[in-house]
């Protein structure tokens, strides 16, 4: 693993990145470690930002929990339910 302290981090970032498919890039203050550069491979903007997204882990968390207590439906079960409301005539008045 590749460390660089900050206060000698004088390249432009995109020579930092060039090493993180080989290893992470730890970027330190004072020795401490306050950043990461690593690799994420088959990895979207959307997936990467919901993963530091405290709300949405919190959300996925009590979800689990609840699964878990309650139970849930088979993916079965769910295509099931989504067929016969698309089957149903739409109770919009025109």
């Amino acid at each position: 693993m590749k460390t660089v302290e900050v206060t000698k981090a004088t390249l432009p970032l995109a020579e930092y990145t060039k090493d993180v498919i080989k290893e992470p890039v730890i970027v330190t203050i004072k020795g401490k470690p306050v950043a990461a550069l690593v690799n994420i491979p088959n990895a979207d903007i959307e997936t990467v930002a919901l993963s530091q997204n405290q709300k949405f882990l919190n959300l996925i968390e009590r979800s689990r929990c609840r699964q878990g207590k309650e139970g849930g439906i088979s993916t079965e079960e769910m295509r099931q339910r989504l067929k016969q409301k698309r089957a149903e005539p739409s109770k919009r008045k025109r």
